[in-house]
C-alpha cells in the first residue's frame, strides 16, 4: 500500500518525460555554439544583452574573436517601432502598438546552420498626456519584456539545431 504512490509518481515521470516535456530554464545549446560570436549592429540592446546572457546561462561561452569562435549569431535586424492605433475625438493619441522585430542567422565555420529568419512580437498600451512620464516607463517595460520574449524564442530555435 504505501509502495502505490511512488509507483504512481514514477510512472507520471516517466509518461511526462517520454513526450520531451522540459522544465523552462536552461536548455543545452548545440556543439556548433558552445563558444559563440555575437555580431550585432548596436550591442546595447535589450535583446542583445539578453541573448548574451542567454547564451552564457545556457553553458556557451562567448568570445570577441570570430577566429576561436566554433558558432556566428548573426543579428541583421533589432529594431523597435511604433504606431498609433486610436485617436480622440481631439486627435490626441490613446493607444500606441508597439513592435520590436529582430532577424537574425546562425552559422558555424563551414557551414550556414539557420538562415536569416524574423521574428516580431506585437504589444500594445493605452496613453494619456497627462501620465506622460509614467506612460513613458510602460513603454519601456513592454520593450524590455518583448525583448526577453524575443530571446526565449531564439534561444529555442538555437537549442533545436
Amino acid at each position: 500500500m504505501r509502495l502505490l504512490p511512488a509507483l504512481i509518481a514514477m510512472a507520471a515521470l516517466t509518461i511526462v518525460g517520454g513526450c520531451g516535456f522540459r522544465i523552462q530554464g536552461r536548455t543545452p545549446l548545440p556543439a556548433p555554439l558552445h563558444v559563440t560570436y555575437v555580431i550585432a549592429p548596436n550591442d546595447q540592446t535589450d535583446f542583445v544583452q539578453g541573448l548574451r546572457k542567454a547564451l552564457i546561462t545556457n553553458g556557451g561561452k562567448l568570445t570577441e574573436d570570430s577566429a576561436t569562435a566554433t558558432g556566428t549569431v548573426r543579428i541583421l535586424t533589432d529594431d523597435v517601432s511604433s504606431k498609433i492605433l486610436s485617436v480622440s475625438a481631439n486627435n490626441i493619441p490613446r493607444e500606441y502598438e508597439l513592435t520590436y522585430t529582430v532577424e537574425f542567422s546562425v552559422s558555424s565555420k563551414d557551414s550556414e546552420l539557420l538562415p536569416a529568419q524574423k521574428v516580431s512580437i506585437t504589444r500594445d498600451y493605452s496613453f494619456d498626456e497627462r501620465t506622460l512620464l509614467a506612460k513613458e516607463n510602460e513603454a519601456a517595460i513592454l520593450r524590455e519584456g518583448m525583448a526577453r520574449d524575443l530571446v526565449n524564442i531564439v534561444m529555442r530555435r538555437l537549442s533545436s539545431l
